[in-house]
């Protein structure tokens, strides 16, 4: 049986990539987004998500944290050329191998710093 934080950076990896519909198959679909001004249930998230900025910035994993229901990731995410990094906290809580919920943090990265 694959660990939920298996499956999370496989999910992670094929986003990162350009592969966003892979949201559908990780989040249920009464999935909980707890980020003002985001929305909640699957498809609405998924549609959000794959029309803003985060669809195509890079993003740079530094650290994954899980146990038997979180996976939290922090990693650096850039969007185009020029715009200033940030540093981002995920903590996504699964249910029944399904991402249930969402927590960030967000935080501008000052220049030459360090993640």
């Amino acid at each position: 049986m694959t660990s939920i934080k298996d499956q999370f950076l496989s999910a992670f990896a094929e986003f990162a990539a350009g592969r966003h519909d892979v949201l559908y198959s990780i989040l249920h679909e009464d999935f909980v987004e707890h980020s003002p001004g985001n929305p909640s249930g699957r498809d609405a998230f998924v549609e959000f998500i794959k029309n803003g900025p985060v669809a195509t910035a890079k993003f740079e994993l530094e650290r994954v944290i899980a146990d038997d229901q979180h996976v939290v990731v922090h990693y650096r995410m850039t969007g185009g050329p020029g715009d200033q990094a940030v540093a981002v906290v995920d903590i996504w809580r699964f249910d029944n191998g399904l991402i249930t919920e969402h927590w960030d943090v967000v935080q501008p990265v000052a220049e030459g710093s360090e993640p």
